[in-house]
């Protein structure tokens, strides 16, 4: 699984009133294009999906030909995920229905929502009681939909999840020349966090490009050492 974010110079990824806006460059934008190009299926948070006018689609013709040329269908799955299913059903992703669209969530759901939601995407899976296991998520979505290659595009409490669970092996991180500052400002990962630093995800730097005013880097997960018996 892959995590790709756009985050200010000060550690944020909206402003504090949590209104969503692009503050990358065209720049990053074509990196984010070039990253769903590659990959089975696109993965938001229900927030992520409901605050900006977000459609997870592949973007222009190019795009959909890289696709094609590795093998994959011309256009990604959708995947959002909700635990209480409170996604809003006017959000842009509904009214641009590209591909199959999938809903992740769990028994918090109530039968209504259920219900709505039903009548808005090609499924809906419920996934754990009151969180969502992503791990039998995976799983699931690679069975029933062959994703074998998922991009997460936030938001931060989706991505603390998936660094919780150890799930994110590959993680895209351009820092743009901004400071929004505030204390309640989201962040990458947000959320439960991780209560003591023994637990931390670690990463290794794999590559850091500067582009214009913008620094582009990946890191990979470090691997556990495999203990000797």
């Amino acid at each position: 699984m892959l995590v790709n974010m756009a985050m200010t110079a000060d550690g944020k990824i909206a402003m504090v009133n949590r209104a969503a806006a692009s503050f990358g460059s065209p720049r990053d934008h074509e990196h984010m294009l070039g990253l769903r190009a590659t990959t089975d299926a696109v993965m938001a948070g229900a927030r992520t999906v409901d605050s900006a006018s977000i459609t997870m689609e592949p973007g222009p013709a190019k795009f959909r030909r890289r696709r094609l040329k590795r093998g994959l269908a011309e256009y990604n799955l959708s995947v959002i995920v909700s635990r209480s299913g409170s996604v809003n059903p006017r959000a842009e992703v509904f009214k641009r229905h590209f591909s199959s669209i999938i809903i992740l969530t769990t028994c918090r759901a109530k039968a209504n929502r259920l219900k709505r939601l039903r009548a808005l995407a090609d499924e809906v899976k419920i996934c754990g009681r009151r969180e969502i296991n992503f791990r039998i998520a995976l799983r699931w979505l690679r069975k029933k939909w062959g994703v074998r290659r998922l991009l997460c595009e936030g938001g931060g409490e989706l991505n603390d999840a998936l660094f919780r669970a150890g799930l994110v092996d590959e993680f895209h991180l351009t820092i743009c020349p901004k400071i929004f500052g505030g204390r309640n400002a989201p962040t990458i990962a947000d959320g439960k966090g991780i209560p003591k630093i023994a637990g931390a995800r670690r990463f290794v730097l794999k590559s850091a490009r500067r582009i214009g005013n913008e620094l582009f880097t990946v890191f990979t997960a470090m691997k556990k050492p495999h203990l000797r018996p």
